[in-house]
């Protein structure tokens, strides 16, 4: 939910578009950027509700701007997402969901995930591969977590990237291969800054990525319905 990983969404979903289809085509975006900092207090201090309101007044507003869908560019405040569905008429595309398509695609059963310790730790992302995928999720010991989530906030977040910490990333997703994941979801929007697939020999779920050529694809589906009526 930082403007870094903002900025990827953006051009990676406009890139898209334009892909698609051709010429000087561009996505038709309405962007509603929070303040980072608010919504970081209120993860680490557990006022889970209190976010949830936050994002679902935002949302409204992005519902009343015209928008056909909503995309919440984090997996981790995925965690209040049915809060935020509950507050709006138009659908959610689900980072979740997207995701797991993508590694059941893959032929994949067991996957590691990488993330904030909230991701990785709580049910809301892991429980949701779990009954709905049928993926076995393998996530970092303690101490790992803690690196990880540190690394999410205090650098990734700033724009800082960091050799050590690319190296330390890519030790931590040694051991979730050794322990048997068969690839690895870069589950925070963040880490696809740090980790690249030429970093790792393994299969990689960019849910940064995955989540933008998704909302490609619902936004040219609806076009194409538009036009079509």
């Amino acid at each position: 939910m930082s403007w870094e990983s903002t900025t990827t969404y953006y051009r990676l979903i406009n890139e898209g578009v334009r892909a698609r289809l051709g010429g000087l085509h561009s996505a038709k975006i309405v962007l509603y950027s929070v303040d980072f900092h608010e919504i970081e207090q209120l993860q680490h201090q557990g006022r889970w509700d209190e976010a949830g309101l936050l994002l679902a007044q935002t949302a409204k507003q992005i519902e009343s701007a015209g928008a056909d869908f909503l995309v919440i560019c984090t997996n981790t405040m995925h965690r209040v997402a049915s809060q935020i569905e509950s507050q709006i008429k138009i659908p959610l595309l689900h980072i979740a969901d997207t995701t797991g398509e993508e590694i059941k695609k893959a032929g994949l059963t067991t996957v590691g995930l990488l993330g904030t310790r909230f991701t990785m730790e709580q049910d809301f992302y892991r429980g949701r591969l779990t009954e709905r995928y049928d993926l076995k999720v393998l996530v970092p010991d303690e101490r790992e977590r803690e690196l990880v989530h540190h690394v999410i906030y205090e650098e990734l977040c700033l724009g800082k990237v960091k050799e050590k910490s690319r190296d330390q990333y890519v030790t931590v997703i040694r051991g979730l291969l050794d322990r048997g994941a068969q690839g690895i979801i870069l589950g925070c929007t963040e880490i696809s800054l740090l980790v690249k697939a030429k970093d790792v020999d393994t299969k990689l779920f960019d849910t940064t990525t995955i989540h933008a050529y998704k909302a490609v694809e619902w936004a040219l589906q609806g076009l194409r319905h538009k036009v079509q009526g």
